[in-house]
């Protein structure tokens, strides 16, 4: 924790003292860069790797896309999306080892595993319903994406945090980010985690979801 605390009070001064300055050739970044939260961010990253180690690139880049953008697509064929969550129910192999994880480093969107459906934590149709209200109420991000993800790629290449292809996916990601083109899970990541999960709105997630999800996993340690 002290260790923590130090770190971003020197971070801190840095950043007040210096101006943010990118480099749009080399898609990297300078230290001090003022619009992020880059201690955040690293940490959001570093902690994926461990909990996901054969996380990529591209994975990394899928977990901030989703907290930048949320659901995708607003949503007006709910039947369809019905259907589909409920096929995807019946495609649940290994049980994940969280029912809901945060997206990229400020979590605005939270990943609900379908896990908390099977275990009857939560049901299909609330998690349907949670679902398609984040998707129809999300709002234009207040930053860009091109800049948050050369900051993301910047901060990953000063902390020397090694990610397996890296250089390879690095111009493949730089092209999908101008486009604000979503992506896949990388094809190791689903081979050896096999995701499944819907994404909500934190505040809805934390109101009518994480109180029971919470609760549930106090009475499996008593």
């Amino acid at each position: 924790m002290k260790k923590h605390l130090i770190l971003f009070l020197i971070m801190s001064l840095s950043v007040l003292s210096s101006t943010a300055q990118i480099d749009l050739h080399s898609h990297a970044i300078t230290e001090g860069y003022l619009e992020f939260d880059t201690l955040s961010i690293r940490v959001a990253i570093e902690h994926q790797l461990e909990t996901y180690p054969k996380s990529t690139l591209q994975d990394i880049y899928k977990s901030f896309y989703q907290e930048h953008f949320g659901p995708e697509h607003m949503i007006s064929d709910t039947a369809s999306v019905r259907r589909y969550l409920e096929y995807e129910l019946t495609q649940l192999s290994e049980k994940p080892t969280v029912y809901y994880e945060p997206t990229g480093s400020e979590g605005a969107y939270v990943r609900v595993n379908l896990f908390a459906v099977v275990d009857s934590l939560i049901s299909a149709e609330q998690l349907l319903d949670a679902f398609v209200r984040s998707a129809n109420a999300r709002q234009a991000p207040q930053t860009d994406w091109v800049e948050k993800w050369m900051a993301i790629v910047g901060i990953i290449e000063k902390e020397n945090i090694v990610i397996e292809g890296f250089e390879a996916d690095k111009p493949l990601l730089m092209e999908a980010a101008r486009s604000h083109q979503a992506v896949h899970h990388s094809s190791i990541y689903n081979e050896t985690y096999h995701p499944h999960y819907r994404i909500v709105e934190r505040r809805i997630f934390e109101t009518e979801m994480k109180p029971k999800l919470i609760s549930d996993a106090i009475q499996e340690k008593k």
